[in-house]
């Protein structure tokens, strides 16, 4: 599959986040993942996947950096941001994937090292090749709606999908 050309750089990846504050994460400084404070992610995304705050706010105004820990094969359906979110795989692969069905067939893969910016509006979903360590940073307070309702995680706890 093509990639929009500014959707992939330096050989890219596609965005992954969430809405956190239920989570109720202090930002942290450390560049060594080990010792950030890592929580099971909100109800916003999908079970099994664990989020620390690096730095900033999610719930706030102002740019802020979260790190995601995905399990092999953790998906994320069909969604969208309101702000660009700019990603590095930090570990193992993901695989990224245009549009309003998650196909995992017609997929990009980006691997350690491998950065990307996925547009504000962006249709996009992702799977977690391997255990996955993405970095995402953007301009919060930060939210992520699932093109198709059915699809969110957790519905009855989440107020952003569209139908």
């Amino acid at each position: 599959m093509a990639a929009p050309a500014r959707w992939w750089r330096a050989g890219g990846l596609s965005a992954v986040a969430a809405l956190l504050g239920t989570v109720g994460l202090a930002a942290q400084t450390s560049e060594d993942s080990s010792a950030l404070r890592w929580a099971p992610v909100p109800p916003i995304l999908p079970p099994g996947a664990q989020i620390a705050v690096v730095s900033g706010d999610p719930t706030t105004t102002g740019m802020t950096m979260i790190e995601l820990i995905m399990p092999d094969g953790y998906r994320m359906a069909p969604h969208s941001h309101p702000v660009d979110e700019h990603v590095q795989v930090l570990e193992g692969a993901l695989l990224v994937g245009l549009g309003d069905k998650l196909d995992a067939g017609h997929t990009m893969r980006a691997e350690v090292g491998d950065t990307g910016t996925a547009p504000a509006g962006a249709h996009h979903y992702t799977i977690a090749d391997g255990m996955t360590r993405v970095r995402v940073t953007f301009m919060g307070p930060y939210t992520i709606t699932y093109l198709h309702a059915w699809q969110a995680p957790r519905r009855t706890a989440f107020p952003y999908a569209s139908p």
